[in-house]
Protein backbone atom coordinates (compact mmCIF):
# COMPACT_ATOMS: atom_id res chain seq x y z
CA UNK A 1 0.00 0.00 0.00
CA UNK A 2 1.58 3.12 -1.15
CA UNK A 3 2.35 6.03 1.45
CA UNK A 4 0.31 9.35 1.22
CA UNK A 5 3.31 11.33 0.67
CA UNK A 6 3.95 8.88 -2.49
CA UNK A 7 0.55 9.12 -3.78
CA UNK A 8 -0.09 12.85 -2.98
CA UNK A 9 3.02 14.19 -2.51
CA UNK A 10 2.70 16.59 -5.20
CA UNK A 11 -0.31 17.99 -4.06
CA UNK A 12 1.32 18.59 -0.51
CA UNK A 13 4.15 20.59 -2.42
CA UNK A 14 1.12 22.60 -4.30
CA UNK A 15 -0.51 22.81 -0.72
CA UNK A 16 2.73 24.67 0.85
CA UNK A 17 3.39 27.33 -1.07
CA UNK A 18 -0.54 27.81 -0.09
CA UNK A 19 0.03 27.90 3.42
CA UNK A 20 -0.10 30.99 5.43
CA UNK A 21 -0.72 29.13 8.82
CA UNK A 22 1.71 30.29 11.64
CA UNK A 23 5.30 27.76 12.46
CA UNK A 24 5.25 28.55 15.86
CA UNK A 25 2.22 28.76 17.73
CA UNK A 26 1.91 31.14 21.16
CA UNK A 27 -0.71 33.04 22.46
CA UNK A 28 -1.48 35.72 19.14
CA UNK A 29 -2.34 32.93 17.25
CA UNK A 30 -3.90 30.19 18.57
CA UNK A 31 -7.14 30.85 16.09
CA UNK A 32 -6.23 29.76 12.73
CA UNK A 33 -9.15 30.55 9.99
CA UNK A 34 -9.22 27.82 7.35
CA UNK A 35 -7.26 28.32 4.21
CA UNK A 36 -9.89 28.10 1.38
CA UNK A 37 -7.01 27.14 -0.87
CA UNK A 38 -5.68 23.89 0.90
CA UNK A 39 -8.88 23.12 1.37
CA UNK A 40 -9.78 22.47 -2.33
CA UNK A 41 -6.89 20.19 -2.42
CA UNK A 42 -7.58 18.19 0.79
CA UNK A 43 -11.54 17.96 -0.74
CA UNK A 44 -10.14 16.48 -3.70
CA UNK A 45 -8.06 14.15 -1.49
CA UNK A 46 -10.79 12.98 0.45
CA UNK A 47 -13.49 12.88 -2.19
CA UNK A 48 -10.97 10.16 -3.90
CA UNK A 49 -10.99 7.75 -1.01
CA UNK A 50 -14.28 7.70 0.07
CA UNK A 51 -15.55 4.91 -1.00
CA UNK A 52 -18.93 3.68 -2.05
CA UNK A 53 -21.07 3.78 1.00
CA UNK A 54 -19.47 6.29 2.83
CA UNK A 55 -21.93 8.13 4.63
CA UNK A 56 -23.05 9.98 7.69
CA UNK A 57 -25.37 7.80 10.24
CA UNK A 58 -27.93 9.30 12.74
CA UNK A 59 -28.79 12.22 10.16
CA UNK A 60 -31.54 13.58 12.41
CA UNK A 61 -28.91 13.78 15.68
CA UNK A 62 -26.41 15.89 13.37
CA UNK A 63 -29.85 18.35 12.56
CA UNK A 64 -31.15 18.60 15.80
CA UNK A 65 -27.26 19.52 17.08
CA UNK A 66 -27.50 21.98 14.66
CA UNK A 67 -31.06 23.29 16.03
CA UNK A 68 -29.73 23.66 19.25
CA UNK A 69 -26.59 25.51 18.66
CA UNK A 70 -28.93 28.17 16.53
CA UNK A 71 -31.31 28.30 19.33
CA UNK A 72 -28.25 29.86 21.45
CA UNK A 73 -26.55 26.63 22.97
CA UNK A 74 -23.17 26.03 22.79
CA UNK A 75 -22.34 22.57 21.05
CA UNK A 76 -19.15 20.02 21.77
CA UNK A 77 -18.96 17.39 19.57
CA UNK A 78 -16.39 14.43 20.69
CA UNK A 79 -15.21 12.64 18.42
CA UNK A 80 -13.27 8.97 18.01
CA UNK A 81 -9.95 9.42 16.66
CA UNK A 82 -8.03 6.62 14.02
CA UNK A 83 -6.29 8.70 11.20
CA UNK A 84 -5.37 12.25 10.28
CA UNK A 85 -8.27 12.19 7.56
CA UNK A 86 -10.92 11.84 10.48
CA UNK A 87 -11.83 15.37 10.44
CA UNK A 88 -11.42 16.21 6.70
CA UNK A 89 -13.64 12.87 6.18
CA UNK A 90 -16.83 14.89 8.34
CA UNK A 91 -16.26 17.83 6.72
CA UNK A 92 -16.60 16.52 3.56
CA UNK A 93 -19.29 14.09 4.75
CA UNK A 94 -21.05 17.11 5.72
CA UNK A 95 -20.21 19.77 3.31
CA UNK A 96 -21.68 17.22 0.67
CA UNK A 97 -24.60 15.99 1.88
CA UNK A 98 -27.96 16.26 0.55
CA UNK A 99 -29.19 18.03 3.34
CA UNK A 100 -28.70 21.56 4.09
CA UNK A 101 -28.82 21.51 8.03
CA UNK A 102 -25.50 19.20 7.26
CA UNK A 103 -24.06 21.17 5.09
CA UNK A 104 -24.18 24.17 7.39
CA UNK A 105 -23.02 22.41 10.41
CA UNK A 106 -19.78 21.43 8.09
CA UNK A 107 -19.16 24.89 8.12
CA UNK A 108 -19.52 25.68 11.23
CA UNK A 109 -17.20 23.17 13.11
CA UNK A 110 -13.89 24.66 14.67
CA UNK A 111 -11.50 21.59 15.60
CA UNK A 112 -9.54 21.76 18.80
CA UNK A 113 -5.58 20.74 17.44
CA UNK A 114 -2.48 20.02 19.05
CA UNK A 115 0.69 22.24 18.65
CA UNK A 116 2.35 19.65 16.79
CA UNK A 117 0.18 19.69 13.73
CA UNK A 118 1.34 23.15 12.98
CA UNK A 119 5.47 22.68 14.00
CA UNK A 120 6.24 19.39 13.40
CA UNK A 121 6.22 19.80 9.52
CA UNK A 122 5.37 22.31 6.71
CA UNK A 123 3.30 19.32 4.85
CA UNK A 124 1.30 18.52 7.64
CA UNK A 125 0.73 22.32 8.80
CA UNK A 126 -0.57 22.86 5.59
CA UNK A 127 -3.03 19.94 5.75
CA UNK A 128 -4.08 21.21 9.33
CA UNK A 129 -4.83 24.39 7.90
CA UNK A 130 -7.18 23.12 5.72
CA UNK A 131 -9.99 23.83 8.71
CA UNK A 132 -10.32 26.02 11.08
CA UNK A 133 -8.89 25.20 14.35
CA UNK A 134 -8.01 26.27 18.00
CA UNK A 135 -4.46 25.17 18.89
CA UNK A 136 -3.54 24.11 22.26
CA UNK A 137 -0.62 23.38 23.95
CA UNK A 138 -1.67 19.76 25.08
CA UNK A 139 -0.53 17.80 28.41
CA UNK A 140 1.18 14.98 26.83
CA UNK A 141 3.27 17.74 24.68
CA UNK A 142 4.14 19.59 28.04
CA UNK A 143 5.14 16.22 29.75
CA UNK A 144 7.05 15.27 26.69
CA UNK A 145 8.88 19.06 26.84
CA UNK A 146 9.31 18.72 30.68
CA UNK A 147 10.92 15.22 30.38
CA UNK A 148 13.79 16.87 27.93
CA UNK A 149 14.23 19.70 29.80
CA UNK A 150 17.37 20.74 30.54
CA UNK A 151 17.24 22.66 34.10
CA UNK A 152 14.25 23.65 36.09
CA UNK A 153 14.41 27.12 34.41
CA UNK A 154 13.65 25.65 31.41
CA UNK A 155 10.54 23.82 32.49
CA UNK A 156 8.76 26.40 34.32
CA UNK A 157 9.85 28.96 31.13
CA UNK A 158 7.79 26.45 29.35
CA UNK A 159 4.69 25.70 31.66
CA UNK A 160 4.14 29.17 31.64
CA UNK A 161 4.52 29.01 27.37
CA UNK A 162 1.59 26.07 27.81
CA UNK A 163 -0.39 28.55 30.12
CA UNK A 164 -0.74 31.27 28.00
CA UNK A 165 -1.20 29.43 24.59
CA UNK A 166 -4.09 27.37 26.67
CA UNK A 167 -5.83 30.33 28.31
CA UNK A 168 -5.82 31.95 24.95
CA UNK A 169 -7.36 29.15 23.27
CA UNK A 170 -9.94 29.35 26.07
CA UNK A 171 -10.85 32.89 25.12
CA UNK A 172 -10.78 31.78 21.29
CA UNK A 173 -13.49 28.80 22.52
CA UNK A 174 -15.68 31.14 24.36
CA UNK A 175 -15.36 33.64 20.82
CA UNK A 176 -16.13 30.51 18.78
CA UNK A 177 -19.04 29.46 20.75
CA UNK A 178 -21.01 33.03 20.64
CA UNK A 179 -20.40 33.17 17.12
CA UNK A 180 -22.27 29.78 16.71
CA UNK A 181 -19.46 27.55 16.12
CA UNK A 182 -19.30 23.79 17.08
CA UNK A 183 -16.07 22.85 19.05
CA UNK A 184 -14.93 19.38 17.77
CA UNK A 185 -12.80 17.66 19.99
CA UNK A 186 -11.10 14.10 20.05
CA UNK A 187 -11.39 13.27 23.87
CA UNK A 188 -8.58 10.50 23.18
CA UNK A 189 -6.21 13.33 22.11
CA UNK A 190 -4.12 11.32 20.03
CA UNK A 191 -4.71 8.38 17.20
CA UNK A 192 -5.53 5.31 18.00
CA UNK A 193 -2.57 3.09 17.28
CA UNK A 194 -2.83 -0.66 17.17
CA UNK A 195 -1.90 -2.64 19.80
CA UNK A 196 -1.63 0.36 22.22
CA UNK A 197 -5.04 0.22 23.86
CA UNK A 198 -3.49 3.02 26.06
CA UNK A 199 -3.54 5.89 23.09
CA UNK A 200 -7.29 5.19 23.16
CA UNK A 201 -8.17 6.25 26.63
CA UNK A 202 -10.07 9.71 27.17
CA UNK A 203 -7.80 12.32 28.38
CA UNK A 204 -9.81 13.44 32.45
CA UNK A 205 -9.14 17.38 31.03
CA UNK A 206 -12.03 16.30 28.60
CA UNK A 207 -14.25 16.29 32.02
CA UNK A 208 -13.57 20.28 31.79
CA UNK A 209 -15.37 20.46 28.04
CA UNK A 210 -18.58 18.99 29.63
CA UNK A 211 -18.63 21.64 32.00
CA UNK A 212 -18.10 24.52 29.49
CA UNK A 213 -20.65 23.45 27.03
CA UNK A 214 -24.41 22.90 26.99
CA UNK A 215 -25.02 20.04 23.91
CA UNK A 216 -22.87 17.62 22.71
CA UNK A 217 -22.92 14.77 20.39
CA UNK A 218 -20.80 11.46 20.29
CA UNK A 219 -19.23 10.55 16.59
CA UNK A 220 -17.62 7.42 16.21
CA UNK A 221 -16.06 6.26 13.31
CA UNK A 222 -15.97 3.45 11.05
CA UNK A 223 -13.30 3.03 8.18
CA UNK A 224 -9.81 4.69 7.74
CA UNK A 225 -8.55 6.47 4.99
CA UNK A 226 -5.27 6.28 6.40
CA UNK A 227 -3.97 3.50 8.29
CA UNK A 228 -0.11 3.84 10.55
CA UNK A 229 2.86 2.14 8.86
CA UNK A 230 4.11 0.44 11.25
CA UNK A 231 7.61 0.38 10.12
CA UNK A 232 7.27 4.23 10.40
CA UNK A 233 4.25 5.23 13.04
CA UNK A 234 6.27 8.84 14.03
CA UNK A 235 5.85 9.79 10.29
CA UNK A 236 2.39 11.31 9.75
CA UNK A 237 3.16 11.53 6.04
CA UNK A 238 3.66 7.93 5.99
CA UNK A 239 0.83 6.96 6.89
CA UNK A 240 -0.34 4.53 4.10
CA UNK A 241 -3.55 5.39 2.17
CA UNK A 242 -6.19 3.75 -0.14
CA UNK A 243 -10.17 4.02 -0.30
CA UNK A 244 -12.04 2.86 2.60
CA UNK A 245 -15.41 3.18 3.47
CA UNK A 246 -15.78 5.66 6.34
CA UNK A 247 -18.96 5.93 8.52
CA UNK A 248 -19.26 8.47 11.21
CA UNK A 249 -22.23 8.00 13.32
CA UNK A 250 -24.08 10.53 16.05
CA UNK A 251 -25.58 9.95 18.93
CA UNK A 252 -28.25 11.75 19.84
CA UNK A 253 -28.15 15.18 21.10
CA UNK A 254 -26.85 15.24 24.98
CA UNK A 255 -27.51 17.88 27.62
CA UNK A 256 -23.63 17.84 28.73
CA UNK A 257 -24.19 19.06 32.80
CA UNK A 258 -27.12 16.67 33.84
CA UNK A 259 -25.21 13.77 31.49
CA UNK A 260 -22.06 14.15 33.76
CA UNK A 261 -24.10 14.98 37.14
CA UNK A 262 -26.60 11.48 36.60
CA UNK A 263 -23.05 9.83 35.92
CA UNK A 264 -20.94 11.39 38.59
CA UNK A 265 -24.14 10.69 41.20
CA UNK A 266 -23.41 6.88 40.06
CA UNK A 267 -19.85 6.77 41.38
CA UNK A 268 -18.81 5.82 45.02
CA UNK A 269 -17.79 8.31 47.28
CA UNK A 270 -13.97 6.98 47.98
CA UNK A 271 -13.81 7.14 43.90
CA UNK A 272 -10.24 8.17 42.83
CA UNK A 273 -10.32 9.94 40.03
CA UNK A 274 -13.98 10.94 39.09
CA UNK A 275 -12.70 12.95 36.12
CA UNK A 276 -11.12 10.26 34.63
CA UNK A 277 -13.99 7.85 35.19
CA UNK A 278 -16.60 10.41 33.63
CA UNK A 279 -14.31 10.77 30.10
CA UNK A 280 -14.11 6.84 30.73
CA UNK A 281 -18.27 6.54 30.38
CA UNK A 282 -17.54 8.90 26.81
CA UNK A 283 -15.08 6.29 25.85
CA UNK A 284 -17.19 3.46 26.61
CA UNK A 285 -20.21 4.80 24.84
CA UNK A 286 -18.40 5.88 21.50
CA UNK A 287 -16.92 2.24 21.68
CA UNK A 288 -20.72 0.89 22.06
CA UNK A 289 -21.88 2.91 19.41
CA UNK A 290 -18.61 1.90 17.08
CA UNK A 291 -19.01 -1.26 17.71
CA UNK A 292 -22.97 -1.04 16.54
CA UNK A 293 -22.25 -0.27 12.99
CA UNK A 294 -22.37 -2.64 10.25
CA UNK A 295 -20.72 -1.23 6.92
Amino acid sequence: MASIRERYGEYFKQMATMSHAAAKIDATNVYQKANPQTKKIMDTLISENMAEGSRLEGIENYKQFLAAIKSGKSGLILMEHYANTDLPGLIWLLENSDDEDCRELGKRVVAIAGMKLNEADPMVRAFAESFTRVVIYPTRSLDSASEKAKSKEDIEAETKKARAINLAAMHAMDKCKRNGEAILVFPSGTRYRPGKPETKRGLKEIDSYLRMFDVMILVSINGMILKFNPDNMSDMLADECAPAVCIYKASPVIECKPYRKEFLETLPADCPDPKQAMIDHVMEYLEKQHNEIKD
